[in-house]
């Protein structure tokens, strides 16, 4: 017999997306007292049914299986790979260190044989058995089968022991390319790394009054505060702006400002970066999807984040990298006179064409924002972040042909940078465009 609990979390399923949920409605319609109603929305918004929008209210949501993943486990490879397990089940959960691929002799391979990790080889059973003693999981590639001898070892070790019908050479680029996109998620950095938590965050209530600010900001040296109502819930911000000339008993709820610009654990620091540059914003609050206050964010420590990713090593090449390393230096002779600005070349290789053989309008982007930031560091510019980007394509850029780009500086300023990027092909004006750059930098 069902609970009212899983009954509820069954009609909101049902419910199409988009649909706006109330505990009351929930509560009326099923027949359901309101705590119970409430409890089951709240874990309908943690199993990703439903969701809570500002000045939206709750809503149904399609359910969303993670895109990226952060551990590789041998489950995890047999969805990749859309395989079947043979033996060794209980290993599943098992996380994956490297790949071996069973080409090479017996005794050539044994050095390369490492606990955790995954032996991929067709029918050599002998091999099999080696990667599997050796505490390696074995993928069997090409729809081969294998012997129960095999598969009694691999329950016994609790190895799984797996097959797919993709060849070998398909198999392993499949899973170079999950464990290059799981490095490439670890190197970008959320707000959830870096916020500060609620129990080293100051913040106020909607019934304190102006002197309860002054006297906060007085004991800890910030201006800035999240404003929250009794059940910790966002309500506003409060800045040292908002305290001039207003009386020390007045309500912070009369002087705050109302819907506050906010962010989430899961948004990139460099996202929430623009944003703060865009209002021009010194602290943001963190909050949950009910507006719960989980912290604060604040401009030095994106600055900080943002720092400490450029100096760490490269481990997953993204396909912004890939353009940003066949952009070279042109001849001196090409610099901008003015500024001493040099130019860049870039060559239309096939992996950049789109269908008709035309460089993708995407690539061309990516380049002229490469070429723009590459600019700036000539001023020493480091944190920068295209805030707005009008580019014109004027000719057909071909497969082969050598692009000469060639950045002009409009304004160099403390704030923003504008430039004006124009792209030759044999001295053939082909595209061209004004990007705008802002710089975060403590106010």
């Amino acid at each position: 017999m069902t609970t009212k609990h899983d009954q509820i979390l069954a009609y909101i399923e049902t419910l199409p997306v988009g649909e706006k949920i109330s505990v009351r409605l929930i509560a009326k319609n099923l027949r359901v007292s309101e705590g119970t109603a409430y409890r089951a929305i709240k874990d309908a918004q943690n199993s990703g049914l439903v969701s809570t929008i500002q000045r939206v209210g709750t809503i149904r949501i399609e359910r969303k299986m993670k895109e990226s993943i952060e551990t590789l486990s041998y489950g995890e490879i047999i969805k990749i790979i859309e395989g079947d397990i043979l033996g060794g089940e209980k290993g599943l959960t098992n996380i994956l260190n490297k790949f071996i691929i069973g080409a090479m002799t017996e005794n050539a391979m044994i050095r390369y044989i490492t606990p955790g990790s995954l032996m991929i080889v067709g029918n050599r059973e002998s091999v099999q058995k080696l990667a599997l003693k050796n505490g390696a999981a074995v993928l069997v590639t090409g729809g081969l089968d294998t012997s129960d001898e095999i598969v009694k070892l691999a329950n016994d070790l609790a190895l799984p022991l797996m097959s797919t019908t993709y060849d070998t050479f398909t198999v392993a680029t499949m899973i170079n390319r999950a464990m290059t996109d799981q490095l490439i998620k670890k190197d970008i950095i959320l707000v959830g790394d870096i916020y500060t938590k609620l129990e080293q965050t100051m913040y106020l209530n909607v019934e304190d009054t102006v002197l309860d600010y002054r006297k906060l900001n007085e004991k800890s040296g910030h201006t800035r505060f999240p404003v929250v109502s009794k059940n910790m819930r966002l309500v506003g911000i409060v800045a040292a702006k908002d305290m001039i000339g207003k009386a020390d008993q007045l309500s912070i709820e009369r002087v705050m400002t109302k819907d506050p610009t906010l962010v989430k654990t899961h948004m990139s620091v460099a996202s929430v970066g623009h944003l703060m540059i865009w209002d021009e914003l010194e602290v943001m609050p963190v909050v949950e999807d009910n507006m719960t206050l989980m912290g604060i964010i604040s401009r030095q420590d994106v600055m900080k984040a943002m720092q400490s990713a450029q100096r760490q090593p490269q481990v997953g090449d993204t396909i912004a990298d890939q353009i940003e390393e066949q952009i070279v230096l042109s001849n001196k002779e090409s610099a901008d006179v003015e500024s001493g600005i040099p130019a860049y070349k870039f060559n239309v290789t096939p992996q950049m064409t789109d269908s008709v053989g035309t460089i993708s309008f995407g690539v061309l982007s990516e380049i002229v924002t490469s070429c723009a930031k590459r600019s700036l560091l000539l001023y020493q510019k480091r944190n920068a972040l295209i805030e707005q980007m009008d580019l014109h394509y004027f000719k057909m850029i071909q497969l082969e042909s050598i692009l000469e780009i060639k950045p002009k500086v409009f304004e160099i300023g403390r704030r923003s940078s504008k430039f004006d990027i124009e792209v030759y092909v044999e001295n053939v004006l082909v595209a061209k465009a004004i990007v705008i750059c802002q710089m975060l930098q403590r106010n």
